[in-house]
């Protein structure tokens, strides 16, 4: 299952490639905003309450655990890969929303590619300069508009947003996209990540609110 999710992801990424990157959408869902949230236009900060200062001499970023070619990278070699953007909704489990964020970065299919997961990996398990972690299947992370982000509406991450670089899932509640990503770790078994420990949903999935355990 994991490597047609990887293949449909490619080839999905291929097609907005072919659009110069950004692409809109065609025809908007009318259920859009999904049920209990309300939307904003502002973009509140919500964290541990500790904003690590990474230098970006000194950021790396480590992609590991059941894999074939496990790989740490330096800013650097991280930004040598090739690079994507995608437009997507955002949706916080406090109940907000923001629609049409532009986020740019790395593909999770890129990193996916090049450490070659072993086929018994099934989770994915995110972890932070600040701390924090969090879980996600494999399968959900093989979504064409998963990557590890560095740049926000073009211009790079602010620290107060998880930069310099932080995950982002569209489909989850926001609390999956680990900011100040530091290691990216392919398991066998799902291991419940700084939320989830403490009483938040395993799935995340906003459409069914799925915000507690």
């Amino acid at each position: 299952m994991s490597k047609e999710r990887y293949i449909a992801a490619k080839q999905a990424w291929a097609e907005k490639q072919v659009a110069k990157g950004v692409r809109p959408r065609e025809v908007r869902a009318e259920d859009r905003l999904p049920p209990g949230q309300k939307l904003t236009t502002g973009f509140p900060v919500l964290d541990l309450g500790i904003q690590p200062d990474v230098p970006l001499a000194e950021w790396t970023i480590t992609i590991d655990g059941e894999v074939e070619q496990p790989v740490t990278l330096d800013w650097t070699a991280f930004n040598a890969l090739p690079r994507v953007e995608d437009v997507s909704d955002f949706h916080c489990v406090t109940t907000w929303s923001k629609y049409d964020c532009r986020w740019g970065g790395v593909a999770f299919t890129e990193l996916y590619e090049r450490v070659k997961p072993h086929a018994d990996a099934q989770f994915v398990y995110f972890t932070g300069y600040d701390g924090y972690s969090t879980n996600v299947p494999l399968a959900q992370c093989l979504d064409d508009d998963v990557m590890i982000a560095t740049h926000f509406e073009g211009e790079p991450v602010s620290r107060e947003h998880g930069g310099p670089a932080r995950v982002i899932i569209p489909k989850l509640y926001a609390w999956k996209g680990t900011k100040f990503v530091k290691g990216v770790h392919f398991l066998t078994a799902d291991k419940l990540g700084f939320w989830e420990i403490r009483g938040y949903s395993n799935g995340a999935d906003p459409w069914k609110e799925e915000r507690y355990a």
